[in-house]
């Protein structure tokens, strides 16, 4: 079969498209077709090992499982043999932030890992597109007591966590200050924004607003210049450590104290997402009903994806970028 394989840890031309062995499934997995995969900020994280710390998981000198992938949607082409929840033929989509192999024609997944079949009336495309984003905002919102009608600032609202934030917050009745670029404003707005902020014309930590949650799903600002936004006792999140590992240090002197000393309650979280089953069965259920949508920038064949992590790694995709496979039909 045909995969993207990697030997070293680097740049996107580290990746090679090769011909490597079909997975065989054990007894409690799944063997998949893949249709669809995408190319996210974890997928840039893992190709690179950075931050540093990663590489103790994943292989201090060069990666133990050399092909990537974390998000993927296809068919069960066969079952092991204990399998009871899935049967060959379904459509099926998962995320696993620690890795898949997903950039490949076939996979193995165990049945007990983050999968769930495919929701109804969508696209492989977008079966794929809509898991690893709205997983990290849903670890934005659960963090905190959100109340209907709390104001919400979302920064980087156009990405693949941000576009997924503003659907979820509002999904839950928050009201949604969005942060995106000029051309972005309009499709914020649909997704649920009640108001939106140009960051190419204006600092948005100068807003005169106050916010019950300020959320950071670029990982662009700090809690230092957005705590004049915060309530008293409001929170801030970032999907990023932070300089120095700030926004870890914080939010550890956040869970002993209560708050930050002197900061009028005001608090620092950090959204730490460990479960992911949790995760795609809300999303499952919210584009069922029609209340979720995943944002799609743009699309890659398998054979083109280093130009994929290219344009990610860039910073200003719109949404997801989606990897295809041959055959998708």
């Amino acid at each position: 079969m045909k995969a993207i394989v990697y030997t070293q840890y680097g740049p996107p031309e580290v990746l090679q498209h090769k011909e490597v062995e079909k997975p065989v499934p054990d007894d409690n997995e799944i063997l998949v077709r893949v249709r669809a995969t995408t190319v996210n900020r974890t997928d840039c994280a893992n190709l690179r090992a950075k931050p540093f710390i990663m590489r103790f998981s994943m292989g201090l000198f060069k990666p133990k499982n050399q092909i990537l992938g974390t998000e993927f949607a296809g068919d069960v082409e066969t079952v092991g043999k204990t399998v009871t929840s899935f049967k060959a033929g379904d459509k099926v989509f998962g995320f696993d932030d620690s890795g898949l192999s997903s950039y490949a024609e076939y996979m193995v997944i165990s049945e007990d890992r983050a999968l769930s079949t495919m929701p109804k009336d969508i696209t492989y495309e977008q079966a794929a597109a809509c898991i690893e984003g709205a997983h990290y905002a849903y670890n934005f919102i659960n963090k905190v007591d959100l109340k209907s009608g709390h104001k919400v600032i979302v920064n980087g609202a156009s990405g693949g966590i941000g576009s997924a934030t503003v659907q979820l917050l509002k999904y839950f009745d928050a009201d949604v200050t969005a942060v995106c670029n000029t051309k972005n404003i309009e499709l914020i707005k649909s997704l649920g924004a009640s108001k939106v902020i140009d960051y190419t014309k204006e600092d948005f930590t100068k807003d005169s607003e106050k916010y019950d949650y300020v959320f950071d799903s670029v990982g662009k600002s700090s809690f230092g210049k957005c705590k004049q936004m915060l309530k008293p006792g409001g929170v801030y999140m970032s999907s990023e450590l932070g300089w120095m590992v700030q926004n870890l240090f914080f939010a550890l002197i956040t869970a002993i104290f209560g708050s930050l000393p002197g900061q009028a309650g005001k608090k620092v979280k950090f959204p730490y997402p460990p479960n992911i089953r949790r995760s795609i069965l809300l999303v499952k259920k919210l584009i069922e009903e029609g209340k979720f949508k995943p944002v799609i920038d743009r699309s890659y064949p398998l054979e083109q994806i280093a130009k994929a992590f290219r344009y990610v790694e860039k910073g200003q995709k719109t949404g997801n970028v989606v990897i295809t496979l041959e055959n998708n039909d």
